[in-house]
This record gives C-alpha cells, structure tokens and sequence, in this order.
C-alpha cells in the first residue's frame, strides 16, 4: 500500500513539475511578445516627439508637398517628396531584379532541383544575407556603375540604376529562401494529382504549387520591399546622396535612410532643426512599411481565401 502512494506521490510532483514548467514557458513567450509590442511602440514614441518641434517650425503641407529638399543650405527646405522619390526608384529597380530571379530560383529549388543539389545551393545563396552592405554598395561604385557606363556612356557615377541592381541581387535570397520554403510545404498530394492528370513538371509547379503557396510567396516579397526601403549603404555610396525630385535612375539621387545617415553622423548641428528633420523623415518611413505590411497581410488573406 506504501509503495503504491509512494508512486502515486513520484507521478502526481512529476506532473507539477511538468505543469510548472509548461506554464513559466508559456509567461516567457508571452513576455517576448510583450516586449516586441512594447519596443514598437517606444520607436514610435520617439519618433512622435523627437518630430513635434520640427513640425512647429515646419508645416505639415510644406513637408508632405513641397519639392525641394536642403537641409544644409542658408535657404532651408524641408520637402520630403525628394527623398520619398529616391526610395521609391530605387526600391522598384530593386525588386524588378530581385522578384523574378528570386521566384525562378525558388520554383528550381522546390520542383526541379534534386535533394543534393538543393541542399548545396540553398545555403551558398544564403550566405549573400550575411555579407554586409557596405561591399555591395562598393560593389556597385565600382563594378556595376562603370559596366553600366560602357552601356550608356552619359551614365554619371552616383546614379539610382547601379545601387538599385546590386540591391536587387542582394534581396534574391530573401525572396528564394522564403518563397521556396513556402513552396515545399504544399502537400506532395496536391502535386501527385497534378501528376496523374497528365500535367507536367512546370505546369504543377505554375498552376498547383504556386497558388497554393502564394500567401508565402506574397510574403517573401513583402519582406524583400520592406528590405529594400530600409538599405542604407548601398544608396548611400552609389547613388550620390543628392535630393532630386526625380523618378530617373540614370540620375542621383538620395534616400531616406541615407538622409538619416549622413545626419547621424554630424552633418547637422545635434538638437537643431535640422536634427530634428530625421525624425520626421522617420515616421514617413515608418507609415511607408507598416502600409506595405498591412497591404501585405490584406492580399495575403485575400488569396488565402481565394485558394
């Protein structure tokens, strides 16, 4: 009978423990999540009153249409649609590249590729993640922008084009990885039937598999713009850092990030208004990704549904 009890007592603490564990594991996560939500909103807090007292000097309508940005000469103007054009321009040549190359490299790992082939080439592609951007800025100074110029002689050194490419190719592993992930997690059922209809390796891959992964797919390029509109370096070396309002990639150009760059690094007096300029051009950034993000997850949830 002891011994009974004595076993009923090692199962029921055994199971206390185990509930213990579960339940401090469960907190942890929460206050990870927590801790997430809560930096957001730091990071909006800061940019919300580090920009009040520039807003004070600077109307909003002057800010949001106005087309001249500078910052550093005597006649000051603070029109963010310069550096707003920059981003853009160069983001869009970015995933002009990146987009294609990324989803055919996907599609190759996931439907045509053998297991040894992919295993190699996966992580040799995502081994172009951790080269820091500074070399591909470089790279495109010197390599990309003068290969350029042999094609259109008139081509000047600081431009959008060169920077937008090497951008492109440096978000392609982005779009792979994640669009292929997504790709092999469609059930291998769906592709067998594809198979037994008589369908053909690509037409599975484009009118089975694709659909099927496509929320995956849209995220992988949700997550390559978000990528692109936040590059510094490479904008920052290669496209000249000059506010144009122009959507030309054969001109230079600047970026927002690039802007907040060279401001953090003393070109502006600490504490002025012109300091205070890259905080507001902050929350321009901030409202360009979390609209991207929202779009994101609203076309996700429509194709969602729609497969």
């Amino acid at each position: 009978m002891s011994k009974t009890k004595s076993t009923v007592s090692k199962a029921l603490a055994k199971n206390i423990r185990r509930n213990f564990v579960e339940r401090l594991i469960e907190w942890a996560l929460m206050l990870s999540g927590l801790i997430a939500i809560l930096i957001t909103f730091g990071i909006v807090f800061i940019l919300v009153t580090e920009s009040i007292p520039f807003f004070e000097v600077v109307s909003i309508k002057e800010f949001l249409t106005s087309t001249i940005w500078t910052p550093n000469f005597e006649i000051k103007n603070y029109g963010i649609l310069p550096l707003v054009a920059g981003t853009v321009t160069i983001t869009g040549i970015a995933l002009l590249v990146a987009i294609p190359l990324g989803t055919i490299t996907a599609v190759y790992l996931s439907e045509f590729a053998s297991h040894k082939l992919r295993e190699t080439v996966k992580p040799i592609l995502e081994l172009l993640v951790g080269v820091p951007t500074v070399v591909f800025g470089y790279f495109a100074l010197l390599l990309v922008t003068p290969l350029l110029q042999k094609i259109y002689p008139d081509l000047p050194t600081f431009n959008m084009l060169g920077p937008g490419i090497v951008m492109g190719i440096m978000i392609v592993p982005y779009i792979a990885s994640v669009a292929e992930d997504a790709m092999r997690a469609v059930p291998m059922a769906m592709r067998e039937g594809s198979y037994a209809m008589g369908a053909t390796r690509f037409q599975t891959a484009k009118t089975v598999v694709m659909p099927a992964a496509l929320s995956g797919i849209i995220a992988a390029y949700i997550l390559a713009i978000s990528r692109g509109i936040g590059e510094t370096m490479i904008v920052a070396i290669a496209a000249g850092q000059q506010p144009n309002f122009t959507f030309n990639p054969v001109e230079s150009a600047a970026t927002i990030t690039a802007y907040i760059v060279s401001v953090a690094l003393g070109d502006l007096e600490h504490g002025g208004i012109g300091y205070q300029s890259i905080f507001a051009a902050g929350i321009v950034l901030f409202i360009m990704t979390l609209s991207l993000n929202i779009l994101g997850q609203w076309t996700r949830k429509k194709f969602t549904e729609r497969y």
